[in-house]
């Protein structure tokens, strides 16, 4: 065969492979495309303020529970848990934190980890919940819902039972990425009540996210419930949030802004305000000086509780971390160099007097958080509550 057949021979041979790669990528990029496009159309888009469902109280033996109004003068126990969905204790890193992981428990584990947790929360057995992080129907959790096993054990096991909410947080039909991609998302916020909630709403944060990114990120929201005071016209207004983590810092100074708006209407109502979960920031008043920040570790964002009203109290519990890196396996890791930090607990009004707050070792074995617990009573609108 001359050299000019072979020159052709080859030619035809590369043509034909970079005809394929372009026929591959154009694939690619229309599925991408079509991919967007489905997930730009299917988006959650909740308004600014949306009426929650309060699912009715059953008592564990009597059916449908009427719940009182809540008591002054009375000491109250409140418990907010970030469970991590079930599936962050400390088998597992995550990508987003610096690890490795994408799918961070098998099923087993996920089952066993919410038994543990809903464990913990019928042992200390608190007057109101608010959890974060609870999944309905998600790929990383195995299409279990856990929205529905807390509602069944907790009223399982309670004499009056628990009026509940849920709150979408995370919505989508399908997060793209990282491999394996995180696949369908449906997850949020939930809160339960022994005392009888009269109306609930959820309020939508700022999103620091533009498109496409928003598309597959979370939607940010306060879960915003009003309980009557017994005697009182006056209202106990209860916050549960999760505000945000993966920003460069302009989401959580925003979305703190409309928490400071939302609590300090209420306290011009004269109303009681408690508004507690995971702010993914530490309050400027809390010591933390136990967990020193380490190099290219995430870093927790911080709330100047001189830029709220003088009438609030900020409570958290720095004697225990509520909340570790997952940057790497806990069960593995050096805990003497470990990375903690203090996240979680209470916006306060002050006609509420805080008894005790305490944070709960469980060292991170079902979930990347620590329960917080409070104990409060409301003041009478005559007296100080000494």
């Amino acid at each position: 065969m001359s050299e000019s057949r072979k020159e052709k021979k080859k030619h035809k041979v590369l043509k034909r492979i970079l005809i394929a790669l372009g026929i591959l990528l154009g694939a690619v990029l229309i599925f991408a495309a079509g991919l967007i496009l489905w997930l730009s159309i299917t988006e959650y888009r909740p308004d600014d303020r949306m009426a929650l469902t309060v699912t009715p109280a059953v008592a564990s033996a009597e059916g449908a529970s009427e719940l009182p109004a809540i008591p002054t003068e009375t000491g109250i126990g409140i418990m907010t848990w970030n469970i991590g969905y079930g599936a962050l204790g400390d088998n597992c890193d995550f990508f987003m934190d610096g690890g490795s992981m994408v799918y961070t428990a098998d099923e087993d584990r996920v089952n066993e980890n919410l038994t543990e947790i809903l464990s913990d929360i019928c042992m200390i057995n608190p007057d109101i919940l608010l959890v974060q992080e609870i999944d309905e129907d998600c790929s990383r959790t195995y299409g279990i819902n856990e929205i529905k096993r807390f509602t069944d054990v907790l009223n399982a096991v309670s004499d009056t039972g628990y009026q509940s909410t849920f709150a979408y947080n995370f919505k989508t039909k399908y997060v793209p990425y990282p491999l394996p991609p995180v696949g369908r998302v449906n997850s949020g916020i939930q809160t339960f009540s022994r005392f009888r909630i009269t109306s609930a709403e959820r309020v939508k944060l700022p999103c620091p996210f533009s498109w496409p990114v928003s598309v597959v990120n979370l939607k940010r929201c306060l879960s915003v419930h009003r309980i009557p005071v017994e005697g009182s016209e006056h209202e106990l207004v209860l916050i549960n949030l999760h505000l945000e983590a993966y920003d460069s810092g302009e989401g959580k100074i925003e979305q703190t802004k409309l928490l400071k708006e939302v609590i300090e209407t209420e306290l011009k109502k004269g109303n009681y305000v408690i508004a507690g979960g995971d702010f993914n920031q530490t309050f400027s008043n809390t010591d933390i000086s136990a967990y020193p920040q380490q190099d290219g570790k995430w870093v927790a964002g911080r709330i100047d509780i001189a830029d709220f009203d003088e009438n609030l109290t900020f409570v958290m519990d720095a004697s225990i971390p509520t909340c570790r890196s997952l940057d790497q396996v806990y069960a593995k890791a050096d805990l003497e160099n470990f990375q903690y930090y203090v996240l979680d607990g209470f916006i306060v009004s002050n006609n509420i007097k805080v008894l005790s707050v305490s944070t709960l070792q469980r060292d991170f074995y079902a979930s990347d958080h620590n329960p917080v617990v409070m104990r409060f009573l409301l003041k009478t609108e005559e007296g100080d509550g000494e």
